[in-house]
């Protein structure tokens, strides 16, 4: 297997070498060895929340905008740890290992994300580099909405760590009514998707200019969700691209693509050793 491994790691060095374009597409699990929990199943989120355990709460339960309805300190509880814990986190090296093929290789690139946590921007990527399909949890909107405004979240929000409320309600400066995070959440009634509707149109013109061959690094994205996979799948069908695949788990791919049984720093620090 380790022989295997260094293999591919090698297969993907080339192509990254030989690529004039870089796509990087990011799941959850671009974000671990950051320390940030993927979610994975629902023992996975009770791990990284323990208190939703006992009341039957997983993710897609926490993760919806109906509790800034009918309890915004409940709905903000969730959401205002989850904003603390991004902007205390420091991005993986990985990130950076990324910065440096571009520059080395003198690539052009464009990252596409499903995360919300800002952590491409953090470690240095640049605004107008990055599509947020999901949006970003460091934007915020009216719940209502009562308009398609859209500002950036510079608060600070104490949660109680028993309960998970709130002990602040953010509001639209607008019209007082309940803010909420600018992301896609499960069964979502009003989220806002202006501002990453122009970073997909930012990215869709980056496609018609971008020079071949094209290289796809897709990190920790899953299958639960597929939106990542999709989009490097349907990336990888362009005429010389070729997706290289990270991920722990749910790695399989179809030759000419890559599949790299590993982790996403892992990953990434066995391509650069070559």
């Amino acid at each position: 297997m380790k022989n295997t491994l260094k293999n591919r790691f090698i297969e993907a060095a080339k192509i990254i070498k030989n690529a004039r374009t870089l796509v990087i597409t990011a799941g959850a699990g671009a974000g671990v060895d950051s320390g940030l929990p993927d979610y994975r199943g629902d023992k996975g989120f009770w791990k990284s929340y323990p208190m939703y355990e006992p009341l039957g709460i997983n993710y897609y339960d926490a993760a919806n905008p109906v509790h800034f309805s009918n309890d915004p300190a409940f709905g903000w509880g969730f959401y205002a740890h989850r904003i603390d814990l991004y902007r205390r986190t420091t991005p993986h090296q990985g990130f950076f290992l990324l910065q440096e093929w571009i520059k080395r290789y003198n690539m052009e690139y464009f990252v596409v994300t499903s995360n919300v946590d800002g952590q491409f921007q953090k470690a240095g990527f640049p605004e107008d580099k990055v599509y947020e399909i999901h949006g970003s949890i460091h934007f915020l909107q009216c719940l209502r909405p009562c308009s398609d405004d859209i500002w950036e979240n510079t608060e600070n929000i104490p949660v109680d760590l028993h309960t998970m409320r709130a002990r602040k309600i953010l509001r639209c400066p607008h019209c007082g009514d309940v803010s909420r995070p600018n992301v896609l959440m499960f069964g979502d009634f009003s989220w806002i998707s202006r501002r990453s509707d122009q970073q997909g149109n930012n990215f869709r013109a980056f496609l018609k200019q971008c020079p071949s061959p094209l290289a796809i690094i897709e990190l920790g994205a899953g299958t639960a969700i597929s939106t990542i996979r999709n989009m490097s799948e349907t990336l990888g069908r362009k005429k010389g691209a070729v997706v290289i695949r990270i991920n722990p788990r749910d790695y399989h791919a179809s030759p000419p693509h890559i599949s790299i049984p590993c982790g996403a720093l892992e990953g990434l620090q066995g391509i650069n050793r070559f």
